[in-house]
């Protein structure tokens, strides 16, 4: 897994694997047991328990148009999944989780560069008490590209206990065109539903502390940016 570092930056940690590159899943990067994967459905479902957690990976480009489905089928399941990729051309991402195992925990984070039109759509399902989804969505909007970002959170009737947080943050250039659309079904008491969608504005006092430290403008760009993305 090192050179998903070295190349993408991505941290990994003892878990097992589910590795995607442009949109193919690489069966030869990839250790898993507990997962099933569907590539006709493009589907990972989570149907045995495991002692280490579930690390979904996905870097590249996003090839045309992605469903991407993630179903947690069993008790006390821990998922993560890293979206690292860079846009460049017209694109549709469709992430879709539905967490059916009670106190099982399902963790992303996507991190995307859009040169171009670009639709995020984002559903989190929860089908059992006490389960947690957490998508955390970057964008940075370069110039002239489109981006669509809606995020759906759904905790169906008699499902108590839930922890919900689809957020949506971008960095966005001034001749970009941002659209996004937080939406919440909220038909049990949660331990938490959150939902955001938010605009990122470098501080002066940032730009102010780069530009004394002798970096150029477009310097100052670039760490502001690897800042807002990496977090």
């Amino acid at each position: 897994m090192s050179y998903l570092w070295q190349e993408f930056n991505i941290k990994t940690f003892e878990a097992e694997t589910l590795v995607f590159r442009d949109g193919v899943f690489c069966e030869d990067l990839s250790e898993y047991q507990s997962a099933e994967f569907n590539q006709e459905q493009n589907k990972i479902s989570i149907n045995k328990n495991s002692k280490l957690p579930v690390h979904i990976i996905y870097v590249g480009e996003i090839a045309g148009n992605i469903d991407f489905n993630i179903d947690i089928n069993v008790e006390n399941s821990r998922v993560f999944m890293s979206f690292k990729v860079s846009n460049t051309k017209p694109a549709f991402l469709n992430i879709f989780v539905k967490n059916a195992g009670k106190n099982s925990v399902f963790d992303g984070k996507v991190i995307i560069k859009n040169h171009n039109d670009l639709k995020i759509n984002v559903f989190g399902q929860h089908l059992s008490e006490n389960t947690g989804i957490f998508i955390k969505s970057r964008v940075a909007a370069y110039k002239n590209s489109v981006n669509e970002l809606i995020g759906v959170a759904k905790i169906e009737n008699n499902i108590n206990g839930c922890d919900s947080d689809i957020s949506f943050n971008v960095m966005a250039d001034k001749d970009s065109k941002i659209i996004m659309k937080p939406i919440q079904y909220i038909n049990s008491i949660p331990k938490n539903a959150a939902h955001s969608a938010s605009l990122y504005k470098p501080h002066k006092n940032q730009i102010y502390y780069l530009q004394t430290s002798g970096l150029s403008k477009t310097e100052i760009k670039q760490v502001l940016e690897q800042a807002f993305l990496e977090e």
